[in-house]
Order: C-alpha cells, then sequence, then structure tokens
C-alpha cells in the first residue's frame, strides 16, 4: 500500500466517524420536522376552526338579532292596539292576546338565542388561545430545526443543544395547546 493510499484511507475514516457522530444530530433534525409538520397542522386546523366557530356566532347573533326584531315590532303593535280605537273590541283583544304570547315566547328565546351566541363566542375565544400555543410552538420547533442543523456545517455540538433546547420549549408550547379548555 503507498502512503498517500494510506492517507486516503486514514481521510476516509475520520470523514466516516465524523459522519457517524453527526448522525444523532441528523436524527433530531427529522424528529423536529415531524414535530414541526403536526404542531403546523394541528395549528391551521386550530384556526380553522376558530373562523367557523366565529361564522357560527355570527349566524347566532344574527338569528338574535332577527328575534329581537320581530319582538319589538310586536311591542309596538300591542302598544298600538292599546292607544287606537277600535270598532271591533272582542277582535282587538283576540289580537292583542295573540301579541302577548308572541311576546313570552320570544322573551324565553331570545334569551336561549344569546346563550347560545355568548357560548360560541367563549368556543371561539379558546380556539384562538389553542391557536396563538401551537403558534408559539411551530416557531419554537422551526428555530430549534435551524439552529440544529448548524451543527452540520460547524461540528459544534453546542448548536445541537441549543437547537434541542428550543425544540422543548416548542414542544411545550404544543402541549399547552392541547391542555388549553
Amino acid at each position: 500500500m503507498e502512503a498517500n493510499e494510506a492517507q486516503e484511507l486514514q481521510e476516509h475514516a475520520e470523514h466516516a466517524a465524523n459522519e457517524s457522530s453527526m448522525r444523532p444530530v441528523a436524527f433530531t433534525m427529522s424528529v423536529v420536522a415531524v414535530l414541526v409538520a403536526v404542531v403546523t397542522v394541528l395549528g391551521h386546523a386550530t384556526h380553522t376552526t376558530a373562523v367557523l366557530d366565529q361564522n357560527k356566532a355570527t349566524d347566532q347573533w344574527n338569528y338574535y338579532q332577527a328575534h329581537k326584531i320581530r319582538a319589538y315590532e310586536t311591542q309596538l303593535a300591542t302598544d298600538m292596539l292599546s292607544v287606537v280605537a277600535i270598532a271591533d273590541k272582542d277582535g282587538a283583544k283576540k289580537l292583542g292576546k295573540g301579541y302577548a304570547d308572541h311576546q313570552e315566547k320570544w322573551a324565553d328565546s331570545l334569551k336561549e338565542e344569546q346563550d347560545k351566541a355568548e357560548g360560541l363566542e367563549t368556543k371561539v375565544e379558546k380556539d384562538e388561545a389553542r391557536a396563538k400555543y401551537y403558534d408559539l410552538g411551530e416557531v419554537l420547533l422551526e428555530i430549534g430545526l435551524v439552529v440544529t442543523s448548524i451543527t452540520l456545517l460547524t461540528r459544534t455540538r453546542a448548536y445541537w443543544f441549543a437547537g434541542m433546547a428550543f425544540s422543548v420549549a416548542g414542544i411545550v408550547a404544543a402541549v399547552l395547546g392541547l391542555l388549553v379548555r
């Protein structure tokens, strides 16, 4: 074996040793990349849920407002009947009773509709809080992935540890998003 061949083999061995020492870093990057994808999907799904719930809350408030307008108009008609002279007193009483029945029904219905709308708004707020945690988790995991990848360029393990610290913080943020109730 010639001297240059021995030197070349030694360089290949050193290169292989360096590469095998970087396997944990590469594996960590793979795991963090998968976690970034999972947290990103969770965040997007939660944002979509928040938008859909906000639309439901808006629809519910519109329904409430429609009932409130009807109740107000019925009250106006009842008030009008009480001050206007009507030739058919029995017909006016019957009409007034019908309006009063509607008023009672709508008073109960208005409270239910308002409670439903407020419940949906509360759900939207929880969805948005959950989405914020997922967004934070995604950003921290992405930072962890980038910082960890610097290890492959510099061969300095401090970047790997720093990247893992960011990644752990990202995982904690995502778990906090799961715990929002």
